[in-house]
């Protein structure tokens, strides 16, 4: 293992590490005060098992439900149901849980209250529609085919659903409901996280048809007709609070950095755009950086998106560092890693990518060009044949991607 490769590892580890929701969790919770009747927990999104097992170590509540991927789950938790479902697309699972969260929460009255937990991932977890599990999934994945950013995603998801858009928080009235957030969207909009189940909307009906028509969705005449169905105007018995997010990811990254010796710049905490694009363009900010010849960390934080031109594996955060391997060829002391802070990246079992300056040379000895591997949207293979793939498995938490670009003098002593 290079020295530049041990670094990647301990500082991703220890970003991650910070960004677990535990501690986060419990600090709202010292908001929440015990309500006369019972206290319902609906967790859903990427992270929900890790919320709701920090909640039920400060508040007693009287059952509930975990929604999560699949393969998230780490096992039961006293009183709650755990349904794992489909992400990025929704499938009958999806459908299933949300319809009983929504059985569960039909009854409440004044005095009751739900603790809402949520986390990225809920847009495809958590899902009930008017429209057939079908159609839904072909517009979720016309969506993500066209590069569709993730808040023009949600704008058309939320219009389409029955429990998101603030629709699930309405249909826990009149009971209280207090959510906890671990954001995953950049700006932490509230109507955009998870397409905000428990956030009154603010985007426009005009914006959300520009979207569908900007990317010649297919729909249906029942599904244009949804688009347009108002949602809810106001959640006044709704409380959210934010407990983490990109832009504490990005200043953990920068801690790390620093102590292991790098001078550290966050370049951004809200990248978006293409994937190969940032990651182009996060190199060449490396390669003008290294230039005062002193250790160097460039950081940005985000959630960029792939245009798929071909029929490969791989995720954003490969495709990202595997596009920023052309530009620091040869480059020595370089490196660049993006990992997704929930540990999965794209339809694999890897969170993200590591290359470095002889990346690039080996996958040319191997007969692989790295233009043809991104034309083809294959940085997983690419990466898997020089021990780029970086795998950490489910983390528990949420809050979009982090991608570092390092540089240490190859004739100086690597840090601890």
């Amino acid at each position: 293992m290079t020295e530049l490769r041990r670094h990647a590892e301990l500082i991703y580890s220890e970003v991650i590490r910070r960004a677990l929701p535990d501690m986060a969790v419990k600090e709202a919770l010292t908001d929440f005060h015990p309500v006369p009747g019972r206290t319902l927990l609906v967790s859903v999104g990427k992270a929900a098992w890790q919320m709701a097992s920090a909640v039920l170590e400060v508040v007693n509540v009287d059952g509930g439900i975990v929604i999560t991927k699949y393969g998230h789950s780490r096992g039961p938790l006293p009183g709650l149901e755990i349904w794992e479902a489909g992400h990025p697309v929704a499938d009958a699972a999806s459908f299933s849980a949300a319809e009983r969260a929504l059985e569960l929460v039909k009854s409440l009255g004044s005095e009751d209250a739900v603790i809402f937990l949520l986390s990225g991932g809920g847009s495809a977890l958590f899902e009930q529609s008017d429209l057939s599990l079908r159609e839904l999934q072909d517009i979720s994945r016309q969506m993500l085919a066209c590069g569709a950013d993730i808040q023009e995603m949600n704008r058309i998801r939320k219009r389409l659903s029955n429990v998101k858009g603030g629709r699930f928080g309405e249909a826990c009235a009149p009971a209280r409901v207090f959510s906890v957030i671990l954001s995953d969207v950049i700006g932490d909009r509230l109507d955009m996280i998870a397409s905000g189940p428990a956030a009154v909307d603010t985007s426009t009906l005009e914006e959300t048809l520009e979207a569908a028509e900007r990317y010649r969705l297919r729909l249906s005449s029942r599904a244009r007709t949804l688009l347009e169905r108002p949602l809810p105007s106001a959640l006044p018995w709704v409380e959210n609070r934010i407990c983490g997010s990109v832009s504490q990811l990005c200043r953990s990254a920068a801690e790390v950095c620093g102590g292991l010796g790098y001078q550290a710049r966050i370049l951004s905490d809200c990248v978006e755009g293409e994937a190969r694009l940032a990651g182009v363009a996060l190199a060449k900010a490396l390669l003008s950086a290294r230039e005062a010849g002193e250790p160097i960390a460039l950081i940005m934080g985000g959630e960029t998106v792939v245009r798929l031109t071909g029929k490969g594996k791989g995720g954003r955060n490969q495709e990202l560092a595997l596009a920023a391997a052309a530009v620091l060829s040869g480059a020595a002391g370089t490196a660049v890693f993006s990992v997704g802070s929930d540990g999965t990246d794209g339809p694999t079992d890897a969170a993200g990518g590591f290359v470095d300056s002889g990346t690039e040379t080996r996958l040319r000895r191997l007969g692989i060009e790295i233009s043809a591997v991104l034309a083809e949207n294959d940085s997983y293979h690419a990466l898997k044949k020089t021990d780029g793939l970086i795998i950490t498995g489910p983390t528990g938490t949420n809050v979009n991607d982090v991608s570092v670009a390092l540089y240490w003098p190859p004739d100086r002593r690597a840090g601890s």
